[in-house]
């Protein structure tokens, strides 16, 4: 039974997938969760006008501005995984 090159190819690509979040770091795996907090808020705000971050921590409070200064933090971080990432292929 022969695999066609499109099946070869989607095989390929799963293990490189694979491979590559196996290799994901602790910091790696907190800047995307951070980023997917981040991009979940920005939708919340742009779609319905609801900051959540704010709502839980206050309006620009010290705590609400260390969430948000760690979203851009991860969201600086995230370029460099996408290097990582590119590198690998």
């Amino acid at each position: 039974m022969a695999i066609s090159h499109s099946s070869q190819r989607d095989m390929t690509s799963d293990r490189s997938v694979s491979t590559t979040t196996s290799s994901l770091n602790a910091v790696d795996w907190i800047a995307l969760l951070l980023m997917i907090i981040g991009g979940i808020n920005w939708g919340l705000v742009g779609l319905f006008q609801f900051d959540l971050v704010a709502t839980l921590f206050g309006t620009m409070t010290p705590v609400s501005r260390i969430v948000y200064g760690l979203v851009g933090l991860a969201a600086l971080y995230g370029i460099v995984i996408v290097i990582k990432w590119s590198r690998r292929t």
